[in-house]
């Protein structure tokens, strides 16, 4: 295990989580992670994300056993970490339009900017339950292979990036796109109807100009409980 941990990456998870429960993208459940290393990550304490304040994370091997008071479905962070060295950074969200979508079999097609990040839409975990395996795990993260997103069927949905405030942008950009899929939907309109073609997807698939920083920004805005704001290490 590292000896030590940068202090800036602590704050970081904490402010992710609460930032994503300020947008209202998990509630009493959820969990966030940053890569720590090749073979650690630092997992959010196990406890509603927006009522953590100082409360460390936890550091976790990539394999091997969970540690004590972590949650089960942390496993899915090894996992994931195990399988895709560009990753840094992982959601575990309950997002409430990808919810309600994901109980449908539906996942958010590339309908507008933020959902073309997902092109051509995100797999579908088609399990209810909740990942409290190893091998469930393991089985997600292939379903996952390249894609920056998951949805779970009836169980929320799994953001990834190459660092945690990239994560956190999907996780924002994932609950979007399920949005406006449910909106043209509920208009009547199917599946096949207003999609992004390639050439607009590609162009809307950029991260150039401060993309992941804004977002970061808007998400942590109103997180004073560590003093600085929304720069957050």
């Amino acid at each position: 295990m590292p000896a030590t941990i940068d202090p800036g990456l602590q704050m970081q998870v904490r402010m992710a989580a609460r930032g994503l429960a300020h947008a209202g993208l998990v509630h009493a459940f959820g969990h966030c992670s940053a890569r720590i290393d090749a073979r650690h990550f630092l997992v959010c304490a196990a406890m509603p994300m927006g009522l953590i304040k100082d409360e460390p994370g936890t550091i976790v091997s990539v394999d091997g056993a969970l540690p004590q008071k972590v949650l089960g479905e942390v496993r899915a962070h090894q996992a994931i970490y195990a399988a895709r060295s560009d990753v840094g950074g992982i959601c575990r969200i309950m997002p409430a339009a990808t919810m309600s979508l994901s109980t449908l079999g539906i996942t958010p097609a590339a309908r507008h900017g933020l959902g073309a990040y997902f092109a051509p839409r995100p797999p579908l975990w088609d399990d209810p339950r909740l990942l409290r395996d190893d091998a469930s795990a393991r089985n997600l993260a292939i379903a996952l292979g390249e894609a920056r997103a998951i949805v779970m069927r009836g169980n929320g949905a799994i953001t990834v990036g190459q660092d945690l405030k990239e994560a956190a942008t999907f996780a924002f950009f994932l609950e979007d796109a399920a949005r406006v899929e449910r909106d043209v939907r509920s208009m009547g309109f199917g599946p096949q109807h207003g999609l992004l073609d390639e050439d607009e997807i590609r162009a809307r698939q950029t991260l150039a100009g401060g993309v992941v920083e804004r977002m970061w920004s808007w998400l942590t805005a109103m997180d004073v409980t560590e003093g600085r704001g929304a720069s957050g290490g």
